[in-house]
């Protein structure tokens, strides 16, 4: 018996990003973002409260880094998002180069995307950024033998709300297609 919790977004978890950005002025900033998804097979969402410092070099550069968390340092990144690049300069928090589109690129993220915004659209208080990936960085000891991410040895963090908190990624539980085929063959 299923019971009725009420109108509860339940799609988390989501992944735990870091946010780059340089403003107009220069100043390299970070700020956690969980609210992250894929928009198409060559687009994708950052969704960021409009009171954040962060969206103001977005908005005008129409550029961010999306880095993500490994386990080994989930603590720096969450201290980006308890504090405002308006008062703290972030930029210390973090080893960081700025990559071939000019954004910010952590050394410490396994895997980074540079992307430039094409569209945005506010909806709650929340300032939507699509953006179109231009350039992805990844350690070489990421990808399997065909050059493809493998998420078994990348393991991503991943954020759950309401509790607020970092889960670890599982395992690999099947193959996408190929279960559906085998269920398929079973209905026979």
């Amino acid at each position: 018996m299923k019971k009725n919790i009420g109108s509860k977004f339940a799609l988390y978890p989501t992944p735990a990003t870091v946010v780059g950005t340089v403003g107009e002025d220069g100043k390299v900033n970070f700020l956690l973002v969980a609210h992250v998804g894929i928009v198409s097979h060559s687009k994708l969402l950052v969704s960021m409260h409009n009171v954040h410092f962060s969206n103001q070099a977005v908005k005008a550069t129409k550029k961010l880094s999306i880095n993500l968390i490994s386990e080994d340092w989930v603590a720096q990144a969450d201290y980006a998002g308890t504090v405002s690049g308006a008062k703290v300069d972030k930029a210390k928090a973090f080893e960081y180069h700025l990559g071939e589109n000019g954004t910010p690129v952590i050394e410490k993220s396994p895997l980074c995307m540079e992307c430039e915004v094409i569209d945005t659209y506010c909806i709650d208080n929340f300032e939507n950024f699509i953006c179109e990936i231009k350039n992805t960085y990844i350690e070489e000891n990421l990808l399997d033998a065909n050059g493809k991410i493998d998420y078994n040895l990348l393991k991503p963090v991943l954020f759950e709300m309401p509790t607020y908190k970092y889960l670890r990624t599982g395992e690999v539980i099947g193959d996408c297609v190929k279960l559906g085929k085998e269920f398929a063959a079973n209905l026979k």
